[in-house]
């Protein structure tokens, strides 16, 4: 059955996320099949991409001495410093080849801007730039978000949290999602979605 004021939103499934990427989540393409199997019960599907350039200051590289998954505090707060990854127009980039693309109705690149990184598919990680997904999702007459990708801790979290705070019902759908669990960031991210409201649901929910 088609959920026609609900919309998937598919974070971040690129190849450096992926097993062999400069950034890769535990077994991340797992989630790819889960994907692709729920894809068109929804009226509108969102796809994120990480879209860095080089240099870009969330990069371990982009501060002398510091190593990746250290933290560095940016001009909006403390920030963990990431092995370079998805730079724009690279492979690593790129979309896992098996994940269902040609469908999409909106592909939302987050990140481009050197200075600042954005884990959430609505705001940068100042907390004040928007990415103007919450205006796009309300001309469609979308009420209701089913979350998916990589990784649950980072920016699936960040993103379906953000989706509650603007008003949306939120869910995030297991089977669809991987995480690094960074120094337990899994378990705190869980914390932070339920006191959001965001719900944890199974594909044979929906």
């Amino acid at each position: 059955m088609r959920v026609d004021d609900a919309a998937l939103v598919v974070v971040d499934v690129q190849n450096d996320f992926c097993p062999g990427g400069a950034l890769e989540v535990p077994d991340g393409d797992a989630v790819v099949d889960a994907i692709n199997r729920i894809a068109h019960r929804f009226s509108a599907r969102i796809l994120t991409q990480d879209w860095h350039p080089p240099g870009h200051h969330s990069f371990a590289s982009s501060h002398p001495g510091r190593a990746p998954f250290q933290t560095a505090e940016l001009f909006y707060g403390e920030q963990v410093l990431w092995p370079d990854h998805c730079v724009q127009g690279t492979a690593g980039a790129a979309f896992h080849p098996e994940l269902l693309t040609d469908g999409a109705d909106l592909v939302l690149r987050k990140g481009f801007r050197r200075e600042i990184d954005s884990y959430s598919a609505f705001y940068e990680n100042d907390r004040r730039t928007p990415t103007g997904l919450t205006g796009y999702l309300h001309t469609r007459g979308i009420s209701r978000l089913f979350f998916v990708g990589l990784a649950t801790d980072f920016c699936v979290a960040y993103s379906a949290i953000d989706g509650a705070r603007e008003g949306f019902e939120v869910a995030v759908v297991e089977e669809g999602c991987r995480a690094i669990d960074l120094g337990g960031s899994l378990a705190d991210a869980s914390e932070r979605m339920t006191a959001a409201g965001v719900v944890r649901v199974r594909a044979a929910d929906l």
